[in-house]
């Protein structure tokens, strides 16, 4: 410590240490074990390498870097490259990034929003463009304060003052009655809000009305002004118009107590409306297919009497045919086909109307022989993937079940025939098993817990993602494929 010269040398490496880690400081501090997550964005929003990358207020990393990149939809984007801590942990991969703003001055950072995937994105990998957000910027907000529309917002508050002024008595008279008035507004507003009420189709359709009436526009303008000299011609005679008006008041307290009876017949008549109103947006496209029958009917009409001789002569023969014997024989084999098929489809039917197996076998076919892969298709990948063992699945000359002996190469296979998976249980509530369970384990003639030929799991598992919480009213249903008809008690008419 005596010596100056070592001192001083001293003092300059210290210096320049921190100088170095003041300049770097940005980009985060070396020896710090870092991880690297790519981020595509539609424009780069003004962020710059080292603004931050947080979460949750707190500080996890830099951005590191920012370059313009393709998109997948063709486009031109942005891709930020951030160097995340290593002790911020892992990133899953249904994450959310926003980029903000960090001040008015336009300062901005990456807002990191944790997803609950159970899979990380690993070292380096991209998290798509579907999974950001770009928040509107105050600047691009004060961008719709053009002048003219700040030239019409000082219109609008002259207006307002011009409209107030000298009016402090009737804002007072407004104040003093609004208590009352909102009394009276409230059931209103609860009419109003009513789903029945369809308020907000009235708005729709107040919007297509202007949109049919603006054609015709300067027939209704005129027909304003043809108002308008109706109303001067009220004027003039005013004892007439108080008459008029003194009369109204009966009928509106006689309408008062008709129209709650009316209620029924006005919401059948909208029922009926409805029906009506579908039916008249088909009448358009059904029209000339109507008009092109008749015009092929009014002929065919003419020959009519033609074809009743050789109906009376068709019907003839229909009784002569019902009438030999063996039409019964036929028609009891079709009883017979029919006794054959109803066990099926009742055993059938909970696997479609419950389940909606049906759907979802389409979209699993679909997969299975179209998902490429380096050997072929799925199918082909999963015989190529048996594996080596005695009585393995893809062996030909298997002669046993596979119960995961011998085992020469892969994973022991065992069988699994969950034959007939339940779609139902006795009362017609949904266990649709197949798809949403695995395999219990229950000891087997085998020796072995592994092998599951059981059709039946206990407990009801509940419906599919599209399926019914039951069997619908009225349809007779059975849980194997030998039982009988069944009906819950709540559903049998």
């Amino acid at each position: 410590m005596a010596n100056p010269v070592l001192v001083g040398a001293v003092t300059t490496l210290v210096t320049v240490v921190a100088v170095f880690l003041a300049y770097n400081a940005n980009n985060g501090l070396p020896f710090v074990p870092t991880s690297q997550l790519k981020v595509q964005v539609s424009n780069g929003a003004a962020l710059l390498p080292g603004n931050d990358v947080r979460e949750g207020g707190y500080r996890i990393g830099v951005v590191e870097d920012m370059k313009p990149v393709r998109l997948g939809d063709g486009s031109v984007g942005a891709e930020a490259i951030l160097k995340l801590d290593a002790k911020a942990g892992g990133v899953p991969v249904d994450s959310r990034v926003q980029i903000r703003p960090r001040s008015v001055l336009g300062l901005k950072y990456v807002e990191l929003t944790r997803g609950r995937s159970e899979r990380d994105f690993r070292n380096g990998d991209t998290l798509p463009l579907d999974q950001t957000h770009l928040p509107v910027d105050l600047d691009r907000l004060y961008d719709i304060f053009d002048a003219p529309t700040r030239v019409a917002s000082q219109q609008n508050l002259r207006g307002f003052g011009d409209t107030l002024a000298l009016r402090g008595d009737s804002i007072n008279d407004t104040i003093a009655a609004a208590p009352r008035f909102l009394r009276h507004l409230q059931p209103v507003m609860t009419v109003l809000a009513d789903r029945e009420t369809e308020f907000a189709r009235f708005w729709k359709e107040l919007g297509d009305a202007a949109r049919i009436v603006a054609p015709v526009a300067d027939a209704y303008a005129h027909g304003f002004t043809a108002g308008a000299d109706t109303f001067e011609a009220w004027s003039r005679d005013p004892v007439a118009l108080q008459e008029t008006i003194r009369r109204s008041v009966p009928s509106l307290e006689a309408g008062i107590r008709s129209f709650p009876v009316q209620r029924p017949f006005l919401r059948d008549f909208a029922r009926f409306s409805h029906a009506l109103a579908d039916a008249g947006e088909e009448m358009p496209r059904a029209l000339p297919r109507l008009t092109s029958a008749l015009r092929v009917g009014t002929p065919v009409l003419r020959r009519t009497p033609e074809i009743n001789d050789e109906l009376r002569r068709a019907l003839a023969q229909a009784r002569q045919l019902f009438a030999a014997p063996g039409t019964g024989i036929a028609f009891r084999g079709l009883i017979a086909t029919a006794a054959t098929l109803n066990p099926s489809l009742r055993f059938i039917g909970p696997y479609i109307t419950v389940c909606n197996y049906f759907n979802y076998a389409w979209t699993n076919v679909a997969e299975h022989l179209t998902e490429p892969d380096p050997t072929g298709f799925a199918q082909r990948t999963l015989l190529n993937q048996a594996p080596r063992q005695d009585n393995s699945p893809g062996s030909i000359g298997s002669t046993q079940p596979a119960t995961g002996k011998g085992v020469q190469s892969g994973t022991p296979a065992f069988l699994h025939l969950n034959v007939y998976t339940a779609a139902v249980d006795r009362m017609g509530n949904a266990d649709c098993e197949s798809g949403q369970r695995g395999y219990i384990r229950r000891a087997n003639v085998y020796g072995t817990e592994d092998i599951v030929i059981d059709p039946h799991i206990p407990g009801n598992q509940g419906p599919t993602y599209t399926g019914r919480p039951k069997v619908l009213p009225g349809q007779t249903f059975s849980r194997a494929p030998t039982q009988g008809p069944q009906m819950p008690k709540e559903l049998d008419p």
